[in-house]
Formats: structure tokens, sequence, C-alpha cells
């Protein structure tokens, strides 16, 4: 049984279609993912979608350091839906290729650019250890500013979020996409 419900916007409710209508006319310009999950509740899905149009497009951090907080969060979840739509956007942004090979492979990447090593080591250390030291926090803040670090943490949390719902509702890859997490052990 899918999980993932199909949507057929005729079908949806006055709300849904309110809430669908407004994805599209965001940033995002598609409704595709955990959106369609989460359209089932068309509160969820509105107060959600905001904040993940802020989370991705609004934040004071440039998209080459959200983007790297979106894959190392969708790395530690192995959320496939997320890797996908994230990893190139990473690499376009200007993440290093070879780092965004070690996320997803769980090895340590190699940062060029402290601000970033800053943005993994916070995010990766809250994932695996589910707090941060003084001195990665430290480091993030030198780095990022107060602002920086709230809206890092908020990415990470909105982003924890979107991997959860792709792993509980076993959100698809677009026809004919491997998934890119299927070599690991």
């Amino acid at each position: 049984m899918a999980r993932t419900p199909e949507l057929v916007y005729a079908e949806l409710e006055a709300d849904q279609r309110r809430v669908y209508d407004a994805i599209i006319a965001g940033p995002r310009g598609q409704v595709q993912g955990p959106l369609k999950v989460w359209l089932q509740s068309a509160d969820l899905a509105d107060r959600a979608q905001a904040l993940g149009a802020f989370c991705r497009f609004g934040t004071s951090l440039p998209p080459r350091l959200s983007e790297l907080a979106i894959i190392t969060m969708g790395a530690h979840w192995r959320a496939a839906f997320e890797w996908f739509a994230h990893a190139p956007l990473a690499i376009k942004a200007g993440v290093d290729p070879a780092a965004v090979e070690a996320i997803r492979t769980g090895k340590a990447p190699t940062f060029a650019q402290a601000d970033e090593a800053a943005v993994y080591s916070f995010a990766h250390e809250l994932l695996t250890t589910r707090e941060v030291s003084d001195a990665t926090y430290q480091e993030a803040l030198a780095r990022l500013g107060k602002k920086g670090v709230v809206e890092l943490t908020g990415i990470l949390g909105y982003y924890g979020l979107i991997s959860m719902t792709i792993k509980a509702f076993e959100v698809p890859l677009p026809a004919g996409t491997a998934d890119p997490f299927s070599d690991l052990p």
C-alpha cells in the first residue's frame, strides 16, 4: 500500500486547494515530496510550507550554507527524496562535490571555507550527540552570528520534519531515479 497520497487537484477540499495554490505561487513552484503528504492536513501544510519557504529562501545564510545543512540532515536520515532534491542544489550553490559525497557516505568531509566547516560541525554534532559543545557553538557564532546560528538550528529542525515525513510515508523518488543511499550498509 502506498503511503504517499496521489493528489488530484479536483478532489482536494477547498482548504487543501488554497494551500496547494499558495505553494505553487511561492518560490517552490510545485507540490512534490513531503508537501503532498502534508496536504492531507491543510493547516499543517500551510504552516509547514510557510516555515519551509523561510528556511530555504529567506534566512540570512547564503544558499551554500543552508543547502549544506539540509544535505547533512538528509544524509543523517538517509532521506532519499531530500538528498535527490538538495544535493544538486548544494553543489550548484558552491559546496565541493567531494564534500557532498563524503556527507552522503557518512565520512568526514573536508571544507576549504571555515563557514562550511562550522555549519557541518554544528549540524553533525547536534545530530549525532544531541547537543552542541561550547567550542562548536562558539565557532558557529563567530562565523554566522547569533541570527545565523538561530536560523541554522531552524533549518535543521524544519528539514528534520521533512526527513521524518519522507521516511514515515515512504515518499518515493521520481520514476527512474536510484536511491542515493542504496550502496551504503
